[in-house]
Formats: C-alpha cells, sequence, structure tokens
C-alpha cells in the first residue's frame, strides 16, 4: 500500500530542548538537578494533565506548590525551564511541503494549552490537517486506544500511515498496529526515511 498519512510527535520531534542550561539553572535555584526538575514538571501531576484530567494551569499551581512558590510565579518558571527548547521550523516547511499530496497530522502527549501555543505562538498549525492532543482525547501514547482514534478520524489504514516520534514504546505501540514508524534522532534522517517511505 502508498503511504497517504503521515503523523508526528511534538516535544522530542516538532520542538527539542536544544539548550539544556536554562533549565539546568532553574534547577540551581531550587537545589534540583536537570533530572529532578524534569520530573517535576512533567511527573505526576504533568502526567495528570496530559490526560486532560486537570488543566495545565492546575498542573503549574501544582508545580508552584512544590518549589514553594506563589502562583504568580508561574509564566517566570514556565518561560526559564522552557527556555533552551526550540521549534524546528525546517521540519515544518518539510511537512508544509507534504501537503496536499498527502494528510498530515500531530499526535502528541500533551497538556490542554498545547493546541493554543500551535496557533498563536508558534503558528505551526497551517501545516497540519489534523490535531491531535492526549489532553483533549483522555488517553495517552502508547495506549492503543489512541492510535485507534487517529485511524478512525482520519479514515485511513494503519499500513498507510507513517508516525514519527521520538520514544521507542510509541514507535512500538504503532507498528503493532500495523502503522510504519520512525524513531525520530536527527531531522535529516527522518527526513531521509520518509522521502524513502513516501517513494521520492
Amino acid at each position: 500500500m502508498s503511504i497517504k498519512a503521515v503523523i508526528f510527535d511534538v516535544g522530542g520531534v516538532l520542538m527539542r530542548t536544544e539548550n539544556r542550561e536554562p533549565r539546568a539553572t532553574l534547577g540551581l535555584r531550587f537545589g534540583k538537578t536537570y533530572e529532578e526538575m524534569d520530573k517535576i514538571i512533567f511527573g505526576k501531576s504533568g502526567y495528570h494533565a496530559s490526560l486532560g484530567e486537570v488543566t495545565a494551569h492546575e498542573h503549574w499551581q501544582s508545580v508552584m506548590r512544590v518549589l514553594d512558590l506563589p502562583d504568580s510565579e508561574i509564566d517566570n518558571i514556565y518561560t526559564q525551564f522552557f527556555g533552551g527548547d526550540e521549534v524546528d521550523y525546517a521540519l515544518i516547511d518539510y511537512i508544509r511541503s507534504l501537503r496536499p499530496r498527502y494528510t498530515t497530522a500531530i499526535l502528541s502527549n500533551a497538556w490542554d494549552d498545547l493546541r493554543q501555543i500551535l496557533v498563536e505562538k508558534w503558528q505551526i498549525d497551517d501545516a497540519f490537517d489534523e490535531i491531535f492532543i492526549s489532553a483533549e482525547m483522555g488517553i495517552a501514547k502508547p495506549d492503543p486506544k489512541i492510535y485507534k482514534m487517529v485511524i478512525e478520524k482520519l479514515g485511513i489504514a494503519p499500513e498507510e500511515m507513517v508516525f514519527v516520534d521520538d520514544l521507542s514504546r510509541n514507535i512500538e505501540a504503532a507498528r503493532k498496529l500495523g502503522m510504519h514508524a520512525i524513531h525520530f534522532q536527527k531531522r535529516d534522517e527522518v527526513i531521509a526515511e520518509l522521502q524513502k517511505l513516501l517513494g521520492k
């Protein structure tokens, strides 16, 4: 079967932490390592937010309690924590070039503020036909149900899809359902693999 759809993760693929220093510096302020700061932001509360069980704002309020800070510091901590993250606009341009021949989509384990970020801050929503966000769906990768929801919504057979993600467990879950899957490590490598699958 020929490929009809290409689906991308966000964190670690479309947006990546290219500079660890801002996050590490923030950790030093609280006597935490880089990894400990990651756990505070993406740990239990962050997981509940990715399932839509709490809002992104409620999650950040929980983070403030852990760091013993007032809610008025949320924006500052957010900005510092994500200060080393960069959107890969070159990859976004490549994705735009796939349309309209191929259906393009996002499938991301993310909080309920991601859609607004994609539209208003990064302004990349035009590169995608569909955007699937775990917090809006109430389920997250690598649960097979979320992939099945994407397959049903797109109306395309899994064998006709390519899924790009940076986590092995998410890649394996997609493959078990019959999707082609690419483990993201470097942009140029992923584009080269996609070109082969797309027959370009």
